[in-house]
């Protein structure tokens, strides 16, 4: 019976509770001001079969905006997960016009990709204990740990000037759970749209 080495177990554990999401380029407009609008509506345009991921970025995005005093909804909340999707562009400005929505903020899953890293152990001098590891290896499972990669895109849109202000790309790598993506995502974002003033923190909170 293959023996799993004390190494190896916190490697599996150090790779599978690890979270980390950055931002890998940012833009913003030119004549971009720290604007204070009335109602952002934030929108995800993630397939169906990722509907809580969904679900969880717009509710951890609409709560960071709310704790800098924006009035913040969620647009499945609000117009449930058909409601913007199967309208064209036009009717849709106009579901958002009839909410008094002044900007809006939009998080895209760009990519999601999965790739298996092989784990190493100690090597063996001797060429039996080498042969017994390496037939253990292939043929047992618990060699392989299977990472997950995200990219995401964020836009921030006036909805006055029909104009892009702010725009984001992020990559998070092995996240817990979409409880704790979101949670991490939804305070880089924030906090990076602090920093290059183009929202103002109406509550002068600290997003921590």
């Amino acid at each position: 019976m293959k023996t799993i080495t004390t190494a190896f177990l916190l490697h599996i554990i150090f790779l599978s509770g690890c979270s980390s999401s950055k931002i890998t380029t940012s833009w913003k407009t030119k004549d971009a001001v720290a604007t204070s609008y009335n109602k952002i509506m934030v929108i995800g345009i993630i397939r169906d079969a990722d509907r809580s991921i969904q679900e969880n970025m717009e509710n951890h995005l609409v709560n960071d905006l709310q704790k800098l005093g924006y009035n913040a909804l969620s647009s499945l909340k609000e117009f449930g997960p058909n409601g913007l999707k199967k309208t064209d562009t036009v009717a849709a400005l106009m579901k958002l016009n009839e909410s008094k929505v002044d900007a809006v903020l939009t998080v895209v899953l760009l990519d999601k990709e999965k790739e298996q890293q092989y784990i190493t152990t100690n090597y063996r001098n001797r060429f039996q204990e080498y042969r017994y590891e390496m037939y253990g290896r292939i043929f047992e499972p618990g060699y392989y740990v299977t990472n997950t990669k995200y990219f995401w895109e964020s836009n921030l849109y006036n909805l006055k000037t029909k104009q892009l202000i702010y725009s984001v790309q992020t990559q998070s790598f092995n996240p817990n759970d979409t409880e704790a993506l979101a949670h991490e995502y939804g305070k880089l974002i924030i906090k990076n749209m602090l920093k290059e003033h183009v929202l103002k923190n109406k509550n002068t909170t600290t997003i921590k």
